[in-house]
């Protein structure tokens, strides 16, 4: 792992948290879903590309997608 996977990760991980507690908060699923997403794919995606690609399109899903639990 590298200096870049690990500070991506590490924003990830984070964002990921803060996704997870306001979904957990309020109830609703996609946050809930995207913040554990966020936490977990970082060990799987080995490369830096794809995994800002992930990573973004986690954190913007909750933008536009809205489901109550």
């Amino acid at each position: 792992m590298d200096a870049t996977s690990l500070i991506i990760s590490i924003f990830a991980g984070v964002l990921g948290t803060a996704y997870f507690i306001y979904g957990k908060k309020q109830q609703k699923l996609i946050p809930l879903l995207s913040g554990i997403g966020l936490c977990v794919v970082p060990y799987f995606i080995p490369n830096n590309i794809l995994l800002i690609i992930a990573c973004i399109a986690m954190a913007v899903m909750p933008y536009f997608i809205n489901i109550e639990l």
